[in-house]
């Protein structure tokens, strides 16, 4: 299942989505945690220290072989120059199994996180889109890192019981593509506040016309007010809240083993079943994917690239083996 998390920056997504990466890994579940904010503090919030997680090879600084790669030998596209962010997969496409044997789950790590209140670790696969570097600032802007995650939904058939959880760069830049389709659920972090609320307003707003799943989590909550709040201006969209935690100040202290609080916890697994009740629709998925690289062709990458795009749309593709 494809996760990502979203939300107002400063609201405690990229802390969110560590801890459920850590309450599935703890679980023996398979996991690909994908670090695609601008700011990259997934690895440090899982527990890598600072140079460790520095290290990781950067997805969008590699698009070129990802491309080459994925294109595989579908007779649509010629080159991998002609392949955007939004190219959908089609018959001769590489397809991609959740933490296959590949180059591109190659660039991630494989790392091992704490399980609370004891010392076990549990395997958990890291990738990064990658921060700004020099060549970027001013001529560049983010989605040419997040178009490499794209592109890796676009072409993972994951399978139940799997999840890839990505950890969205904050505001609702999300939007400038196809990208917020590629998710079984998006959960929205959504503090008690204003400020909280009106990102939900305006994501929901966004992805109204598109069957977009979004299930918001309430952070910081402190008092049964905030959880009150939450509901008036978000209604039955509330699906769970986390409060005030020693154990996650404790990680952000880089102190592993304190356990997390038991109302926490339990909010984590109301997250999973409501992940694990989502039904895989891949018929949607690829029209999804297709609607996107159409809209996306005619507006920009056609001239862009100097071809017409639309002709890599392959109206026969199926997922193999998934239902459509």
């Amino acid at each position: 299942m494809k996760v990502a998390f979203v939300g107002k920056g400063g609201s405690g997504k990229t802390t969110l989505s560590s801890l459920f990466v850590r309450h599935l890994a703890a679980q023996g579940l398979p996991v690909v945690a994908v670090d695609a904010d601008i700011n990259q503090h997934l690895g440090v919030a899982l527990g890598l220290d600072e140079e460790r997680a520095a290290k990781i090879p950067a997805m969008g600084e590699r698009l070129t072989e990802i491309k080459e790669y994925l294109r595989g030998d579908n007779p649509r596209i010629a080159s991998a120059t002609s392949m955007v962010k939004t190219t959908p997969a089609g018959r001769g496409s590489r397809l991609l199994s959740l933490g296959g044997d590949d180059p591109i789950h190659a660039l991630g790590q494989d790392i091992g996180v704490g399980g609370g209140g004891d010392d076990a670790a549990y395997g958990v696969t890291l990738m990064a889109t990658g921060p700004f570097n020099d060549d970027d600032l001013g001529v560049a802007c983010y989605h040419s890192k997040t178009g490499a995650v794209e592109l890796y939904l676009n072409h993972l058939a994951d399978g139940p019981g799997e999840y890839v959880v990505v950890d969205m760069t904050a505001g609702a830049d999300t939007f400038a593509s196809g990208l917020f389709t590629r998710f079984d659920l998006m959960f929205l972090v959504a503090e008690p506040t204003r400020k909280g609320v009106g990102v939900y307003k305006q994501y929901t707003e966004y992805a109204r016309d598109y069957d977009v799943a979004i299930a918001v989590v309430g952070n910081k909550v402190q008092s049964d007010e905030d959880v009150a709040y939450l509901r008036e201006h978000v209604g039955d969209d509330l699906l769970t809240w986390l409060g005030q935690s020693s154990a996650v100040r404790a990680l952000e202290q880089g102190r592993e083993g304190v356990g997390l609080e038991a109302d926490n916890e339990l909010a984590l697994g109301r997250m999973r079943e409501a992940v694990d009740a989502r039904t895989k629709d891949w018929g949607k998925f690829q029209r999804q994917a297709v609607d996107f690289h159409v809209k996306n062709a005619r507006s920009w990458a056609n001239r862009a690239v100097g071809e017409d795009l639309e002709t890599q749309v392959d109206p026969e593709f199926r997922f193999p083996g998934l239902l459509v």
